[in-house]
């Protein structure tokens, strides 16, 4: 299918690796040029250079941490006026809640709730007065149901998701979009770091710890970060202009519900 987005422009935020690197070659192999961020400049570098060669599109690299005003400052003017804005950023590490202090609270959410806020409020405008934009903000399974450890990234997740619930609303009209996309459990880094720590927490082997989860899936595997890529990929096309305020989950049937 042709997406329909060829010659736009996007920035995909934390997308030298995982999920967020699997949005941006998605959205390269559509057609777009890709602004992409991470904070390990060597992986970013590496990244970057594997669109390039994958897709031939323009890719420009923006190494440091997105939550920076400095950082936010770089990619808007790297990308003046982005037609799609994806929204991802670390969380923090899975923690009991007791033990969080306010300056980690503060951190956790400044990082998955702020940044997105900050970055779409720079950027809505201009999309609107285009009349095309794509807003995707890559929470959690989490803000739907609870995952032990996660409370500071799932609050801060949900806050973000009941933001934008009505500024999704306000500016449909002008065939731009925002919504989330809910991943459950996928084959990245940041999984295989949840495993450890939790292996630690739970004193068992992280392959003890690795196979409750799979097991935990009705699909009985890890999701593959292409899968999610395609996703966002398409709620970014121009077939997707009807899909606004919207949490799509992607889980392998994890969350248990009818509705």
């Amino acid at each position: 299918m042709d997406l329909g987005i060829a010659g736009r422009t996007a920035i995909i935020c934390a997308s030298s690796r995982g999920l967020g690197r699997a949005c941006a070659i998605s959205l390269a192999e559509a057609g777009c040029s890709v602004i992409i961020n991470g904070r390990n400049e060597e992986k970013l570098a590496a990244t970057a250079d594997e669109i390039r060669e994958k897709t031939g599109v323009q890719v420009t690299a923006i190494a440091g941490d997105v939550s920076s005003r400095d950082i936010q400052d770089k990619l808007l003017a790297a990308c003046p006026a982005p037609d799609i804005l994806v929204n991802n950023n670390g969380g923090p590490p899975p923690t009991d809640f007791r033990k969080l202090d306010r300056s980690s609270i503060l951190e956790g959410v400044a990082q998955n709730m702020v940044t997105p806020i900050e970055l779409i409020q720079r950027v809505i405008d201009g999309m609107v007065e285009r009349r095309f934009g794509r807003i995707i903000n890559i929470t959690s399974a989490s803000v739907l149901t609870p995952i032990t450890g996660l409370d500071l990234s799932s609050g801060a997740r949900a806050g973000l998701t009941s933001f934008l619930a009505g500024v999704a609303r306000d500016i449909a009209h002008a065939n731009v979009t925002i919504n989330a996309i809910l991943p459950g459990m996928f084959d990245t880094d940041r999984i295989r770091g949840n495993i450890e720590r939790m292996a630690t927490l739970k004193n068992l082997d992280t392959e003890t710890i690795r196979q409750e989860r799979i097991n935990s899936v009705p699909a009985k595997r890890f999701g593959e970060a292409e899968e999610f890529g395609k996703v966002a990929a398409f709620l970014a096309s121009a077939h997707a202009g009807y899909i606004t305020g919207q949490n799509i989950l992607i889980d392998g049937g994890a969350f248990r519900s009818a509705f």
